[in-house]
């Protein structure tokens, strides 16, 4: 009775192995494990080697940003994956793909996020720009505040025409004179006292 069960687990299990055998290969593969011809044709650069394969693969791989290491460049970052990702990038630039191609094909594998510094196009255009408009919306910002701050001069720092007139009858001119001279004086003081230590 119990072999029965186990019996018909290895003949299901046999099954699925020779269904899989049976299977055509499908061309879908992971993005990853596509090749460089599968995504971006036939090399359209020249095939370098030395010490300019070398220099070009540091330069390509300051360029893109290591999956693990997110602050980092594959080109500076210990990580395995930039490791291989850099040892991708060589291979790539010694079969004579150029620099967009390489960059093309791994944000084809890893998306855009893979750049270190985002394409001047779309929607980048604001990060790209954004900088610069804070910039000029906050130097209009500070150029309308000292306007404002200049045309609106503190309170009894200068008097207009009509303020230094005179009423017509001459006690209440008097008094007026006594007021202003009384305002000036507390005035004064205060500006003693702020200067005092």
């Amino acid at each position: 009775m119990r072999l029965r069960p186990l019996a018909l687990l290895l003949l299901c299990a046999g099954l699925r192995v020779a269904a899989a055998q049976d299977a055509p290969a499908t061309s879908e593969a992971a993005p990853g494990a596509w090749t460089a011809a599968e995504v971006l044709g036939a090399p359209r650069g020249v095939a370098l080697s030395g010490a300019t394969l070398d220099a070009e693969t540091k330069r390509v791989g300051s360029l893109l940003r290591c999956p693990v290491c997110q602050g980092l460049s594959i080109a500076d970052s210990p990580a395995d994956t930039a490791v291989n990702m850099l040892r991708q990038v060589r291979e790539m630039l010694a079969a004579g793909y150029t620099e967009q191609q390489v960059v093309a094909y791994f944000e084809h594998s890893y998306g855009a996020f893979v750049r270190l510094e985002p394409a001047m196009n779309g929607i980048n255009w604001t990060l790209w720009l954004a900088p610069f408009a804070a910039v000029v919306v906050g130097g209009l910002v500070i150029v309308a505040f000292l306007r404002r701050s200049r045309g609106a001069a503190p309170a009894g720092s200068h008097e207009d025409a009509s303020s230094t007139a005179l009423p017509a009858d001459p006690q209440l001119a008097e008094y007026v004179r006594r007021v202003r001279a009384l305002a000036a004086a507390k005035q004064g003081e205060r500006r003693e006292e702020t200067r005092k230590p």
